[in-house]
């Protein structure tokens, strides 16, 4: 074993640590693996950046701008609704069409969008027909999954395979070519999601938003009476502040919110003060003097409901610019001009103390904003706001020609007309000179994080393959297994990338084994293909985590989900994947 080879393998090592751990972001990981490899001189500067130029890259790119422009139109709001109305006569039937619904969407375009659009309509079902929630969003982050990995521009992961395999001198993997073992996986996916996997899901009983959240002990209003030594003080220097472990959200004065920041506001006698703090702060208000209750009752959603207030719940976006971030260090309440009254953390549930709580793509906040905010807030790249079922300004007249610029994508790649990248580049011109969606609106669909996380680990594929690593690792597998036939290792890759895909990203480990699997079947002096097919098909089946897959992150928060949720019910669901693919890949794709 060379001296590349090692520091190869400590990166391999260091890289799966960090994504993880998401100790930092996936992209910056990625990035810092590129840097490495470029300083220890395993890779050129022109094959480090190669990442940044390649088909994959690109040709992600443009279809995040496909999706977006499809969003904008309300096609897939449409469908969402349309669907959604069976639940009303059946639940299985309703939940049935949602699923295949979104499945067959996110066939053709990126799931993130399409799961973000449901979540709305899935909660008003919900709250319409007294269904547990839980029990309508896991189904259909599986199913953008299952629909995902029909076609090569279903998921990311795919058009990546499909790119290392033509960087090995292999043929690229066609539109269709994913499609009979991925129509097979989606329909078993359905068939154990309505027999078995929905009735795993735990309920999980809501109320409006405050119950939700668990509110009651913790918000209350206070009036400040002339007695009171906080009059005539400001907010920040009166004993309220500074003897009390409170946190005060606004300043109400004459029925109205105080604009000013709360730093700057001086307290006046028959002031309202909305103030957040455990229970027992709360008791120790009570003995103050001068301080008089509003109302001897908890705070409620209709309670926030005026001219100017309301109660929004949204989830952080994966690609936020609040990842990592706290409340405290992204001046959450300056910014964007909202109260974050409470926040479910990796499961977890916080309504004080959270405000140095680092978070993480998929939490979902509980906000106050005033109502002339509110568009802002729902326009904003960082969050998905969920808990309305709201369509805005789409562009209906734009439908027809963005379903056929998204037509005109998959012919002329599925018949060999133009290379997939042409034709999503081309489609991206179209749709922006149609005015389906504009230049800007382009740009902020674009997820640069996953951008940038395809530019940076390409390389460790380089070097990989460069270093002879790549076979080094093939061939330590196929002394393993390979007197048990090419099955076997196809087998192991699979489980192999099933686990890793669990706990880091599905793009980063595609990239990783990849290449380990292209050179396996040139040792056994087998077709790739079958290989290739066991990586790109294991890593777009992440069900036992919540952070394995996008779609799975942002139903965790506002689900109410806990990790055990998805280690229930999508465990039995990979091993079902695992075994079809052990026995129906060495048939669809022969070795």
């Amino acid at each position: 074993m060379t001296t590349e080879m090692l520091i190869v393998l400590a990166v391999i090592l260091l890289a799966i640590i960090l994504f993880a751990t998401e100790k930092i972001p996936v992209d910056l990981t990625a990035i810092i693996v590129m840097g490495v490899l470029l300083l220890s001189g395993i890779i050129s500067i022109e094959e480090g950046i190669s990442g940044f130029s390649n088909v994959a890259t690109i040709t992600v790119g443009a279809m995040f701008v496909v999706s977006a422009a499809l969003k904008k139109t309300g096609a897939v709001s449409y469908l969402g609704v349309v669907s959604s109305r069976i639940f009303k006569s059946n639940f299985w039937l309703g939940l049935i069409g949602t699923m295949l619904t979104v499945g067959i969407v996110s066939a053709f375009i990126n799931n993130t969008p399409v799961v973000a659009v449901f979540i709305p309509i899935l909660m008003s079902v919900s709250l319409d027909n007294k269904i547990p929630l839980s029990k309508l969003l896991m189904p259909i982050s599986f199913a953008s999954m299952f629909g995902g990995v029909c076609t090569l521009i279903g998921t990311s992961t795919n058009i990546l395979v499909s790119s290392i395999a033509v960087q090995h001198n292999l043929p690229p993997l066609s539109m269709f070519e994913f499609s009979s073992l991925g129509i097979t996986f989606f329909a078993a996916g359905i068939i154990y999601m309505i027999f078995i996997g929905v009735r795993l899901i735990p309920k999980r009983e809501e109320g409006d938003l405050t119950e939700k959240y668990r509110m009651d002990d913790y918000l209350t209003d206070i009036v400040l009476l002339p007695e009171a030594k906080s009059v005539d003080m400001k907010l920040p220097d009166s004993p309220l502040v500074k003897e009390l472990d409170l946190d005060i959200l606004e300043v109400i004065r004459n029925g109205h919110r105080l604009l000013s920041p709360l730093a700057q506001i001086v307290l006046k006698a028959e002031d309202v003060l909305r103030v957040r703090s455990d229970i027992k702060q709360i008791q120790k208000l009570k003995d103050r003097m001068g301080i008089k209750f509003v109302a001897d009752h908890n705070l409620h959603e209709e309670d926030f409901k005026n001219e100017e207030l309301l109660l929004v719940e949204a989830i952080v976006a994966p690609n936020s610019s609040l990842i990592g971030r706290t409340i405290k260090t992204s001046r959450f309440r300056n910014i964007f001009r909202a109260n974050a009254l409470a926040i479910r953390h990796r499961g977890q549930l916080y309504n004080t103390g959270f405000s140095e709580t680092p978070l993480a793509a998929g939490d979902a906040l509980l906000l106050e904003v005033r109502q002339e905010d509110h568009e802002e807030i729902k326009n904003d790249t960082s969050f998905v706001i969920v808990s309305e079922l709201d369509i805005p300004k789409l562009r209906k007249s734009r439908i027809i020609p963005a379903l056929l610029i998204v037509l005109g994508i998959i012919l002329t790649a599925t018949l060999n007309i133009l290379p997939i990248v042409i034709s999503a580049l081309i489609g991206c011109i179209l749709l922006v000179m149609t005015k389906t969606i504009t230049l800007e609106e382009a740009y902020r669909a674009v997820d640069w994080s996953v951008i940038f996380l395809l530019g940076g680990i390409l390389s460790l594929g380089i070097a990989l393959d460069k270093t002879g690593a790549a076979l080094l690792i093939s061939d330590k597998m196929i002394e393993l297994l390979g007197s048990y036939g090419p099955t076997a290792v196809v087998a192991a890759l699979f489980l192999l990338t099933l686990v890793l895909t669990s706990i880091m990203s599905n793009n980063a480990t595609a990239v990783l084994l990849a290449p380990i699997a292209i050179a396996a079947a040139a040792t056994m002096g087998v077709n790739p293909k079958p290989f290739l097919m066991a990586v790109a098909f294991a890593a777009s089946s992440s069900f036992m985590t919540p952070v394995g897959y996008q779609t799975n992150t942002m139903i965790y928060g506002v689900g109410q989900y806990r990790f055990a949720d998805f280690l229930k019910v999508g465990t039995p669901l990979s091993i079902i994947f695992w075994i079809l693919a052990i026995f129906l890949i060495p048939v669809f794709f022969p070795f």
